[in-house]
């Protein structure tokens, strides 16, 4: 287990260097001058903006700004935003739990409904059943995300008055943060329907952003579980005699979740990365809105340093997938 993880670590360095140079280049190759930003509309004169240059840390070699920038990572410090003069990672930390619990909802969404639809997709194959399930999740992957987060909100916020249309939680209350997620805080204060409130706010963007996870997981599902029954194994348990459902819970979903457990922590992975367009629509107060923010204003340290950080976050959640794996099937841990 131990020459596993470090096997898994080891090949997660190349990778973090790699990142630390798309994301420190990311933002240079933008157009724009982040001193000038900074200034607005109030201009700079030109030994004023080489001075906030200097002050930035702007002004020296690409090279060497990069080598810095590495040093300070590996320290902890991941700079300070041009506009807010507050420390990325306080920033990002305080926006991250409200990414992750709509990631979370998001994927449990995804999961309770798509893993059922391809198993039954797979066990009905070629009927009605089959049919239908994937026709669905073909139109759910295929929908813009943001024609869909629109059409929802006009019709359960707007029309029949259901659910919120945007933010976390109700003005009227006013939530201590104690984790940063609002169902727990919720919780874990005395305002009584704060909970209900923070949980309805999550309904509509969770189903928004698990639509297209939820149609990679049904599908993958189906052809995972496809390719399994068709295996020599499955025959010769028929023929034992055992019951359909210990045949495909027991044998069958347990080889086929090695594929459906890949899609789900890459699909995990990658709602933790931000969902942009699904925090924009619903005025979600995240790390994807933030982002978007960061590089229309040319905040370098927030850009880079957000970027990176976002990255060790799925590089952890694949490694945790990898770890999974082992406990899925045993035998993998064994492997190089």
């Amino acid at each position: 287990m131990f020459g596993f993880l470090l096997h898994r670590l080891s090949v997660l360095v190349p990778i973090f260097i790699g990142v630390t140079l798309v994301a420190f280049s990311f933002i240079r190759v933008l157009p724009g001058d982040p001193v000038e930003t900074l200034a607005g509309e109030r201009g700079l004169s030109p030994e004023r903006h080489a001075e906030l240059l200097t002050h930035l840390g702007l002004d020296k070699p690409v090279w060497e700004q990069y080598l810095i920038y590495v040093g300070n990572i590996l320290q902890g410090d991941f700079g300070r935003s041009f506009i807010t003069n507050k420390p990325v990672l306080t920033e990002f930390l305080e926006l991250f739990p409200a990414t992750v619990e709509l990631a979370f909802c998001a994927m449990v969404f995804a999961i309770v409904v798509g893993l059922p639809a391809g198993l039954v997709a797979a066990t009905r194959r070629g009927t009605i059943f089959d049919q239908t399930l994937m026709g669905i999740s073909l139109t759910g992957y295929s929908m813009p995300i943001f024609w869909w987060g629109l059409l929802l909100i006009i019709f359960f916020s707007n029309t029949l008055g259901w659910t919120p249309v945007s933010g976390r939680i109700s003005f009227l209350y006013d939530v201590p943060r104690v984790t940063g997620f609002l169902l727990i805080d919720s919780l874990l204060g005395d305002e009584k329907g704060a909970f209900l409130s923070a949980l309805r706010h999550l309904i509509l963007p969770s189903v928004v952003l698990g639509t297209i996870p939820l149609a990679i997981i049904a599908r993958q599902t189906r052809s995972a579980m496809l390719e399994v029954l068709g295996e020599d194994y499955i025959r010769t348990a028929k023929a034992k005699g055992l019951s359909p459902t210990r045949i495909i819970g027991v044998h069958a979903l347990r080889n086929a979740m090695i594929t459906v457990v890949t899609v789900i922590g890459l699909q995990g992975g990658a709602l933790l990365g931000g969902a942009i367009l699904t925090e924009t629509i619903f005025s979600w107060p995240g790390i994807g809105k933030w982002m978007i923010f960061s590089v229309s204003s040319r905040d370098y340290f927030v850009v880079q340093s957000g970027l990176l950080l976002i990255a060790l976050c799925i590089m952890t959640v694949n490694l945790l997938i990898d770890l999974l794996y082992g406990v899925i099937n045993p035998r993998i841990l064994h492997q190089r």
